[in-house]
């Protein structure tokens, strides 16, 4: 009876080793992977977010669109040029296409430069006195500063700075009386600018060509309205 139970007992360990293998084989292979909580909230490698690429902004016609911006008090905000907060969170400063309201006041800097120069030239350009000018200037500045706080408003950008100064160009899409306008439109129909400063296509695909023209025919308007500067001719 001894002899048939040794010869069985290689079998019985050899098919015990075989099950023992296949759990842990199994549980390897098909167990759920556990879960790291502090990656499950991080961003991917590589795939880190910017502040002009959050989800908080769209595209639209070759410009970055960023809706419920608000004015940002700033010493440098005037009627073409502004500090500006993004939904995103980032401030930065805007400026205008097309137009150029004139200077809100005579400044002097360190080492003796000013902006009198500039104020002459476009008191000339608008045929009117360097103090007429600073007067439009601060027209326009208040125009521009506070319908932008009165209530939020659409920035269209490409980032592009041409003078490198930190400033934008920018087209500024606002409520005026119910319906979206043009800031740089306004400022035209108000007499408060000079239409001189970098043109841009429009979001809507207007082209550059057409907006001027179509501005030209505002300040035309303008004028013949008397409004603002040209209240101020013979």
């Amino acid at each position: 009876m001894l002899a048939p139970r040794s010869r069985r007992n290689p079998w019985f360990a050899i098919l015990f080793i075989l099950a023992v293998v296949a759990i842990r084989g199994y549980k390897l292979f098909y167990s759920p992977p556990v879960r790291d909580s502090h990656r499950e909230h991080s961003a991917p490698a590589g795939n880190s977010t910017s502040p002009e690429n959050d989800g908080r902004s769209e595209k639209s016609g070759g410009f970055e669109v960023y809706r419920n911006c608000t004015l940002v008090t700033a010493p440098h905000n005037d009627g073409d040029s502004f500090m500006v907060k993004l939904p995103t969170g980032r401030q930065a400063e805007f400026r205008l296409n097309f137009v150029d309201t004139p200077e809100s006041a005579f400044k002097t800097y360190g080492g003796g430069e000013s902006n009198h120069q500039r104020i002459h030239q476009q008191a000339t350009d608008l045929g009117i006195s360097d103090e007429q000018a600073v007067e439009i200037g601060q027209q326009a500045k208040h125009f521009t500063l506070d319908l932008l706080a009165s209530r939020p408003f659409t920035l269209y950008t490409t980032w592009d700075s041409p003078y490198h100064d930190d400033r934008f160009h920018a087209h500024v899409e606002v409520s005026q009386d119910g319906k979206p306008r043009w800031l740089h439109q306004l400022l035209v129909e108000r007499g408060l600018v000079r239409l001189i400063t970098k043109p841009a296509n429009l979001p809507d695909g207007t082209s550059a060509a057409k907006e001027l023209q179509n501005l030209r025919n505002l300040e035309r308007e303008a004028k013949r309205n008397r409004v603002g500067v040209w209240s101020r001719g013979p």
